[in-house]
């Protein structure tokens, strides 16, 4: 710290005066009127902003789910109840609420089912659209070897009602109109032999990997890709109606994966079918869920779909809303844990392992 020196009176008697010398007078009515404070220039506004902006950069907000012994969603807890911790350093809560959000949703479907399970989940399909409110946005995707988006993002329920019926699980050729802003397979490079994967009822395949090699990763990062341009006024969700089995030839990595999610608060919340009830929690589907503060659910039978899929997005948007200001902690770091804890005994809580930073022009 650097002290200031020391000025004697007499000193400061003679600037004083100096000051009062140069001075030019100003009538008593009219240094009455100057006194308010002008309102800032056209400019200040681009200075002003900032403060604000680096405020809610550095504001990290925890979506938080909170269940009893029965997995029902328990919604009277207090602030202070709660205790978040980055890097194992507990933090002062800046931010709590228990308000709903809109939803931000990505619905991808797994294209490489067995052929009965595909057929029942189309017919539940449609079941989907009523999982949202008008007030949420829903894109909706299908993945092989290759992710291929169906709907881009809209909250015009009759156009994802057509989308979603449009949907023929295990055939490439569907009805509606491919749209979107998310990646489509490689096309082949000139005079080659063999065609683009995933258009007109050619099948998904990949002709360096064994037919039918899904790929999670892949699928869930440009969900990711899709999501992480929405606003932060928004839940951000993923939901994966999958069996979880996942190739080992993805072009993107599970850690890639993770940290695009996790850098864009965007959760998974899975519904899985199959091996992946049989092989619950051993999946990539639970892996993914849990570390970003989603969910699993399993379908042992067709008519569990529908209310699967309306508990999913109840969940995702009755979360509590936790923020902090990190404190005490390197912000030097790529990757920083998050621990929750709550006060109240014998209760199930979710939410993302930790978040990265991401650097900001």
């Amino acid at each position: 710290m650097i002290c200031p020196r020391k000025t004697s009176t007499l000193a400061l008697a003679a600037a004083l005066a100096f000051v009062l010398a140069k001075a030019v007078p100003v009538p008593y009515a009219r240094a009455q009127q100057a006194q308010p404070v002008p309102p800032p220039p056209p400019a200040a506004p681009t200075e002003d902003p900032h403060a604000v902006i680096r405020a809610r950069v550095d504001l990290v907000v925890v979506p938080v789910t909170v269940k009893d012994t029965s997995g029902g969603l328990v919604d009277d807890l207090r602030e202070d109840e709660f205790r978040v911790l980055e890097d194992g350093v507990e933090q002062k809560v800046a931010l709590f609420s228990t308000d709903t959000f809109s939803l931000s949703t990505v619905v991808i479907l797994d294209d490489g089912l067995k052929s009965k399970t595909s057929e029942r989940v189309k017919q539940t399909l449609v079941a989907i659209a009523g999982a949202f409110s008008e007030s949420d946005e829903v894109a909706v995707g299908r993945f092989d070897a290759y992710y291929t988006p169906v709907l881009d993002f809209t909250n015009d329920n009759d156009k994802l009602i057509t989308a979603l019926k449009g949907v023929d699980l295990g055939n490439q050729s569907f009805s509606t109109t491919t749209t979107g802003n998310g990646p489509t397979p490689p096309s082949p490079s000139a005079g080659s032999s063999i065609p683009a994967p995933g258009i007109g009822g050619i099948p998904t395949t990949n002709p360096f990997h064994p037919p039918n090699t899904k790929h999670i990763d892949d699928a869930l990062y440009e969900a990711a890709q899709m999501l992480k341009t929405r606003g932060r006024d928004r839940r951000k969700i993923v939901l994966i109606v999958s069996d979880g089995a996942n190739g080992r030839y993805n072009s993107h990595t599970s850690s890639e994966t993770m940290k695009t999610l996790l850098s864009s608060d965007i959760s998974v919340y899975a519904i899985g079918l199959d091996q992946a009830v049989l092989l619950r929690g051993t999946t990539d589907l639970s892996h993914y869920a849990h570390q970003t503060g989603g969910d699993v659910y399993y379908a042992l039978h067709e008519s569990d779909l529908p209310s699967l899929y309306a508990q999913t997005s109840e969940e995702a948007r009755h979360q509590y809303t936790i923020g902090y200001v990190p404190a005490g902690t390197d912000r030097g770091k790529l990757y920083h844990s998050i621990e929750v804890r709550i006060r109240r005994p014998g209760l199930t809580l979710l939410c993302r392992d930790g978040y990265y930073l991401v650097p900001r022009n």
